[in-house]
């Protein structure tokens, strides 16, 4: 199932730009305190480094990613989500725009 909307969130206008504008999102907190971005991957491959876990759902489009200690390219598309460890990374390699949702914690 794809996320389409999010009701009642408090959005953070001011957009995170990563990569020389290869990854663009938005952070938004939920009435929950939960925090949470929402953007886009522009084709590249680009190397992220977590503090918090993860969860990407790709919202649109599709990427492959390769966790840290992992040798495995595998595949996301679109409903579909990977976790990556807190303290960690992930390589994503985008031939096509990537939209995705970011879940923290």
């Amino acid at each position: 199932m794809i996320t389409e909307s999010i009701p009642g969130v408090t959005l953070r206008t001011k957009a995170n730009v990563y990569f020389d504008g290869k990854c663009v999102s938005h952070s938004f907190t939920l009435p929950d305190g939960t925090a949470k971005s929402v953007g886009v991957i522009l084709p590249a491959t680009l190397t992220f480094n977590t503090g918090a876990p993860e969860i990407m759902e790709c919202v649109a489009g599709s990427c492959e990613y390769k966790l840290a200690g992992s040798d495995a390219w595998m595949t996301s598309g679109p409903g579909e989500r990977f976790h990556v460890p807190g303290n960690s990374s992930f390589e994503i390699r985008v031939r096509d725009v990537y939209h995705y949702i970011c879940h923290f914690g």
